[in-house]
């Protein structure tokens, strides 16, 4: 880290809102007017609508993350945490992953914390659950699907077998949906391959507390999506939720019991609890209050935005929709960066503030290889509503063009280009889980014969005289 005397710039969070936020400031940004702090516990961006695709093999897990220090090379990019933020001294407390934590003092404050998952007191979710929000947790939902197959495929005992092939998914959204059906896509796949299981020995479970799936999409796209999962085989429980899952065991409010080895977590998000200790004005939901412009409310100098702000959004109230709020998904999280990133530069120039307004441009949903949704808004009250292929295809459009970096983008592309000339990969890497482990067994003292004596004994001191006296002669 270095010292400077010019105004420096820290963005706390190095997500969507972080990354485009913090480059938008650097283009901005006159040579030598400030210094850009970045401060975040990982060194990349994750762009997490690609976690669904990257679980089930359709995308590298390299190509879902962008490396913060390559992306912002003129930008100081600092790993850790804040801990703290005293705003009456402008100085936060950096709590780095090695050492010691320090001060560093700022001039401008940018919130980009994000959101993490959405959880609830539910017994054996902590030790059975599997969340969705970072790379590594798409890799190790892929490796330890693949896993329960091997297990299935090798194993006599009918109760392991069962429970290795049922998997459950909490959470019908966007990220519930598309998860598995890319998963039960891959599992399709993989079955081909082993001769003791197939398809219809698997059993996937939906479940979601909504009366629906796939809200953002609209009732009847969501209906479409509903029955297009049905009709592969999926079970879904809609309006109920999950009271247990210890051991495996899940137990539904509908009264469904089930043991699983596979649970995934996708019922929602939340800001960032960390937002607490920063003294900032918060929404009732835990969000950052926040002004059109991007402006902590009741001060001048902190902006936030993406899924860690209370937004509001200015296009719907104008069509009527009262204490309306953007919602936290990726389409209003890049175009609030680059807003936030303008109004930084104003404010430390002494300019006026820029609100920030966007109508809905529509979603899309990917459901596994060449089925998806997608709803597409043409004007204020025109929408275009689309599924099966096609949909797809706007799905895999829109999120490969937006993907941070070109970089990104052309592998992205690559990779699925691939894939319509190539099989799948459904190698389980189980191994990444402990990879040290098997070098430990290697490289560990062995134990000593139960029968070993030591060797101040009195037989070790007879055969180290005897071979005092062989070299001797």
């Amino acid at each position: 880290m270095s010292t400077t005397e010019r105004p420096r710039i820290l963005v706390v969070g190095g997500g969507y809102v972080g990354l485009y936020a913090a480059r938008r400031i650097l283009k901005k940004m006159r040579y030598g007017e400030a210094t850009v702090t970045v401060v975040d516990p990982r060194s990349y961006m994750t762009y997490q609508p690609f976690l669904p695709e990257a679980a089930a093999g359709s995308i590298s897990p390299r190509h879902v993350v962008v490396p913060l220090r390559r992306v912002l090379p003129k930008a100081e990019v600092l790993t850790g945490r804040v801990s703290t933020i005293d705003q009456d001294r402008k100085v936060a407390t950096i709590a780095p992953l090695v050492g010691e934590a320090y001060e560093l003092p700022f001039d401008y404050l940018v919130i980009a914390l994000g959101a993490i998952s959405r959880t609830f007191p539910i017994p054996g979710l902590a030790e059975q659950g599997i969340g969705m929000k970072g790379v590594e947790e798409a890799i190790g939902l892929r490796n330890h699907v693949l896993e329960q197959l091997d297990k299935a495929d090798s194993t006599n005992d009918e109760d392991v077998r069962r429970k290795a092939l049922t998997f459950v998914f909490v959470g019908g959204g966007f990220a519930g949906a598309e998860t598995v059906g890319e998963v039960e896509d891959m599992a399709r796949d993989a079955a081909k391959y082993y001769p003791n299981v197939k398809r219809e020995d698997m059993r996937f479970v939906l479940v979601d507390a909504a009366d629906k799936i796939l809200p953002e999409v609209g009732p009847q796209l969501g209906k479409w999506g509903l029955e297009h999962l049905q009709k592969r085989g999926i079970e879904v429980y809609l309006s109920t939720s999950m009271e247990s899952c210890t051991g495996g065991r899940v137990v539904l409010k509908n009264g469904l019991e089930v043991d699983s080895a596979t649970i995934v977590w996708t019922a929602g998000v939340k800001p960032n609890p960390a937002l607490a200790r920063f003294g900032l004005p918060l929404g009732p939901r835990g969000h950052v209050d926040t002004a059109a412009t991007l402006q902590v409310r009741g001060t001048d100098y902190i902006w936030a935005a993406g899924d860690n702000a209370q937004v509001p959004d200015l296009a719907a109230r104008e069509e009527g929709v009262e204490n309306a709020w953007c919602p936290p998904n990726a389409q209003h999280a890049l175009r609030q960066a680059k807003v936030l990133g303008d109004n930084v530069i104003s404010g430390m120039r002494g300019f006026p503030q820029q609100e920030y307004k966007h109508a809905n441009k529509g979603a899309v949903a990917g459901l596994g290889l060449h089925k998806g949704v997608a709803m597409v808004r043409l004007g204020k009250k025109v929408k275009l509503k689309i599924k099966g292929r096609l949909a797809w295809y706007f799905h895999r459009g829109y999120h490969g063009m937006a993907v941070p970096t070109w970089n990104r983008k052309i592998r992205v592309f690559a990779d699925w280009t691939l894939a319509m000339f190539l099989k799948r990969e459904v190698v389980s890497l189980g191994a990444m889980e402990n990879p040290r482990e098997e070098f430990y067994e290697a490289a560990r003292p062995a134990p000593a014969p139960a029968d070993a004596k030591p060797v101040g004994d009195k037989a070790g001191s007879e055969q180290a005289g005897r071979a005092e006296k062989a070299k001797a002669s």
